[in-house]
Order: C-alpha cells, then sequence, then structure tokens
C-alpha cells in the first residue's frame, strides 16, 4: 500500500523543474498561451451551461453561448495570428482531414480506426485527402 506522500515524493521526483529553461520556452509561446488558456475556460463555460441544463434543468442560455462561442474565436485569432495562419487555412485542413477519415459520410467505425498517418500527411499537406483512397 503507498501512502499520499509516498505518492507524491514519487510524483515530484518526475516533475520538470528546470524554470530557468521553461520561463525562456514560455516567453517564446506566451500569445500561444494566452490563447489556449482562454479556450479551455470558455470552452468550460459552455460545458458548465451544458450541465446545468442537462443535470439541474436550468433553462440553455442561448444568448450566453453566442458570446461564449464569441470569446472562443476571439483567442482562436490570438492563436491563428501567433503562428501565422487563417481560419480558411484551419477550416480547408480540418475539412479536408475529416473527408479523409468519413469518405462518404460519419460513421462509428471510422471514427475509432482512423489512418493518423494519412490524417498527419493531409495536415502537413504532402498528401490531397482524396489520394491513396
Amino acid at each position: 500500500m503507498m501512502t499520499n506522500e509516498e505518492y507524491v515524493q514519487g510524483a515530484l521526483r518526475t516533475e520538470s523543474c528546470d524554470y530557468e529553461v521553461i520561463g525562456r520556452r514560455a516567453v517564446k509561446y506566451i500569445r500561444e498561451l494566452h490563447a489556449a488558456m482562454g479556450l479551455v475556460t470558455e470552452a468550460a463555460e459552455v460545458l458548465d451551461m451544458l450541465k446545468k441544463a442537462i443535470f439541474y434543468g436550468k433553462e440553455f442560455d442561448r444568448v450566453n453561448v453566442i458570446e461564449e462561442t464569441g470569446d472562443a474565436f476571439w483567442y482562436c485569432s490570438i492563436m491563428a495570428d501567433a503562428q501565422g495562419f487563417t481560419f480558411e487555412q484551419a477550416q480547408i485542413k480540418n475539412i479536408s482531414k475529416l473527408m479523409a477519415r468519413y469518405p462518404e459520410k460519419f460513421c462509428e467505425t471510422k471514427a475509432v480506426d482512423r489512418d493518423l498517418e494519412k490524417e498527419r500527411s493531409i495536415l502537413e499537406g504532402r498528401v490531397e485527402a482524396n489520394e491513396s483512397d
């Protein structure tokens, strides 16, 4: 049996603690960090609204979900600018990946049994979605 203290010490032993190096890396990606933190926050707010509607019977607040979705777009704009891509580029790559995954339409089997290598090739622009079918 492991004690709480043994677990904590075992976990801390594997923590990355070179904070000087980590700090330099974080500064390099500070805008991406801001965007990612914001996206998670906005998604959590939408999820909380759904939880309250489903489990507590509270009315789903459509006005608020539109606001939170807009906030998520704001954070996506920061990410796109920081990484130098457009929404159009992201949308095209996303649909190309999905067309390769589901050539006809969505199915649960194809959702589980995915060709991740092909999807990555599409996202990297090395292969078109309709190639090697």
